[in-house]
């Protein structure tokens, strides 16, 4: 499905592909309605988008988050680049253009690592701080060899969030979160992506890659910036 056909199923202009079906060749058999998307991620990012659909099944269980939650190349969304210089202007520039180009809402985080004693670095060039975007592996060990020589206690960082959410018509809404704590000198943990291996969040002996998905979307700063948009997000997927 186009961004083109999701924005005109949007509108009412056709129906999308799929979006509802029903059973034939069997008088008795009931409508079987199959749910189209409702909100798009603004992201290609797999782990983005399996924690949002875990943190609306975690409070709406009746929902089919699989069908109703997609990311951008779901719909054929365009890819939209990050030319704003705080999180915030990036997360909104990206939900508004998607929301633009669909039709659906569209939900958007930019969100990245600042280091204390790198003046706020990686900062919004996070996933592209070794020159190649998204190359997490890549990111991550240019990080710790500039950060080698730096002594434990001064070693303090975090993540920072935006999250906006872009709903054609309404204005946009936007949240933010932090996740502190203090940067591993090796990596730790499987779980999560990113920079989490080498974050050790405050009060607590693992990386955030050591946490369970639950308790990672209970404490991170993508989790409390998506918690503070959750209302709007599930009066969109009830819509």
């Amino acid at each position: 499905m186009s961004a083109a056909e999701a924005a005109a199923a949007r509108r009412g202009d056709a129906p999308l592909d799929g979006a509802a079906e029903t059973a034939e060749g069997d008088p008795g058999a009931a409508d079987v309605v199959v749910s189209s998307p409702r909100l798009v991620l603004a992201s290609h990012n797999a782990g983005k988008l399996r924690e949002l659909r875990a943190m609306i099944a975690a409070v709406a269980p009746d929902l089919d988050v699989d069908a109703l939650v997609v990311d951008a190349g779901a719909v054929g969304a365009p890819d939209v680049r990050e030319t704003g210089v705080t999180f915030e202007a990036n997360a909104r520039l990206k939900a508004e253009t998607i929301a633009e180009a669909t039709g659906l809402a569209a939900l958007a985080d930019d969100s990245g690592l600042a280091v204390d004693v790198l003046g706020g670095a990686p900062g919004f060039l996070s996933a592209r701080w070794s020159g190649r975007h998204g190359d997490d592996e890549a990111n991550l060990r240019l990080l710790l060899d500039q950060l080698a020589d730096v002594p434990d206690e001064h070693r303090g960082g975090g993540f920072v969030c935006a999250a906006a959410l872009a709903v054609p018509g309404r204005e946009t809404r936007v949240e933010h979160g932090t996740f502190r704590g203090t940067i591993l000198r090796e990596p730790r943990g499987n779980g999560g992506f990113g920079y989490d291996p080498i974050l050790q969040p405050e009060g607590l002996e693992l990386s955030a890659a050591e946490l369970t998905p639950e308790e990672k979307n209970r404490r991170s700063h993508r989790g409390q910036a998506m918690a503070a948009l959750l209302p709007s997000i599930l009066e969109v997927l009830r819509a």
